[in-house]
């Protein structure tokens, strides 16, 4: 993860928003009162939701069991 100080992050804020978009690498922006992490909004609404899931009993353990889950097990055949 790159770090900025909050001076070098504001000099290029859109340069920065569009290359943390593109490599959705994190980067620390430091200053001197408090710190801060961009990520690009996509990246931040995964991670919500990843908690989100995450929160709910069983849920993880059912994720794992339907990754686990061949395909044909998990839709019925259809037939055009």
């Amino acid at each position: 993860m790159s770090t900025l100080s909050a001076s070098q992050a504001r000099a290029n804020l859109y340069g920065l928003i569009d290359e943390t978009a593109k490599s959705h690498e994190p980067v620390l922006i430091t200053g001197k009162r408090n710190n801060a992490i961009l990520i690009p909004e996509n990246d931040w609404k995964a991670i919500q939701e990843t908690i989100y899931l995450n929160s709910i009993p069983g849920m993880p353990d059912s994720i794992i069991k339907g990754m686990n889950t061949p395909i044909e097990k998990c839709s019925e055949k259809l037939n055009w």
